[in-house]
């Protein structure tokens, strides 16, 4: 009866997302502030993003990496390409961010929040210094971003598209500042998207529930702690293109994660027991 069950959900999530009625012509010329976007999944968005004809505002911490990615976006037929490199741990970063984007563009029909701080997983990551730095890059620069960029989005009737993880959903070990970050932001973007609704303000919200990002920081951190495939990134930047131009409330990547979320309180044994299995629980004890 479970597998019939479980079955029948798959099947019902697969028609939901095969059906997302995505026109790629609705991002030709839409103005496009995405953070992190200088590896990983950031990187491939802006790719996506450039050969659907967007003009972008790109963002991350290292200067060099974003002149590269800069350049392949105008070889991939971006009409217009700027970049900003920016510390998000700085506390006046996002504003400046967010002012430079209006700047360049004009206004803004898509704010694509996609950088993060991450951290080795292990006891140690669990300082009040690292939580503290944590929240600012993963939560606090999330929040002021968004508030610099909302004027601007009403008037446009665009997008807040934010990048997450399943891991603002779904609580393991090892990760405590790291998750809890990520628990904040679907608690502060879930708000914000009951009260716009309430004010009658057209602004999409779209959280995007990511695996483990396809990148070598990503990798680096959890090595020999977690046997967790990363998702490629290529797929999960389509999906999170997708979910924002088709102005989703969700959008989970791999699709399963919707399916674990849905049954995180309904089965929190079995759930316990397939989280240890992609845990070297030793290892990270130790970390």
């Amino acid at each position: 009866m479970k597998v019939l069950l479980l079955t029948g959900l798959g099947a019902l999530f697969f028609a939901y997302y095969w059906d997302d009625n995505f026109d790629p012509a609705s991002l030709q010329g839409a103005r496009v502030l995405l953070t992190g976007a200088n590896a990983g999944v950031g990187e491939e968005l802006a790719y996506h993003y450039a050969r659907l004809g967007s003009h972008l505002v790109l963002t991350a911490h290292t200067e060099a990496l974003l002149q590269k990615v800069v350049g392949n976006c105008r070889k991939l037929g971006a009409p217009k390409v700027f970049y900003i490199a920016a510390d998000m741990a700085s506390p006046e970063a996002p504003e400046s961010v967010v002012q430079f984007a209006l700047d360049k563009l004009g206004g803004l029909d898509y704010l694509v929040l996609n950088h993060i701080g991450g951290a080795p997983a292990g006891t140690r990551a669990r300082t009040p210094q690292a939580t503290r730095w944590l929240m600012q890059v993963n939560f606090l620069s999330y929040v002021q971003l968004t508030s610099r960029a909302l004027p601007s989005l009403t008037d446009s009737k665009g997008s807040l598209v934010v990048v997450s993880s399943l891991l603002g959903r779904v609580p393991t070990s090892f990760s405590t500042p790291y998750s809890a970050a990520k628990f904040a932001l679907d608690g502060f973007f879930g708000s914000l998207r009951r009260e716009l609704d309430v004010q009658d303000v057209n602004v999409a919200i779209t959280m995007c529930v990511l695996g483990l990002r396809d990148r070598a920081s990503a990798a680096e951190a959890v090595r020999g702690v977690t046997r967790v495939k990363a998702s490629p990134g290529p797929k999960a930047a389509l999906a999170v293109i997708r979910g924002g131009a088709t102005r989703a409330a969700g959008v989970f990547y791999p699709w399963r994660f919707h399916l674990l979320c849905l049954l995180r309180r309904w089965l929190p044994r079995p759930r316990a027991w397939f989280i240890r299995q992609d845990l070297n629980v030793t290892a990270a004890a130790a970390a």
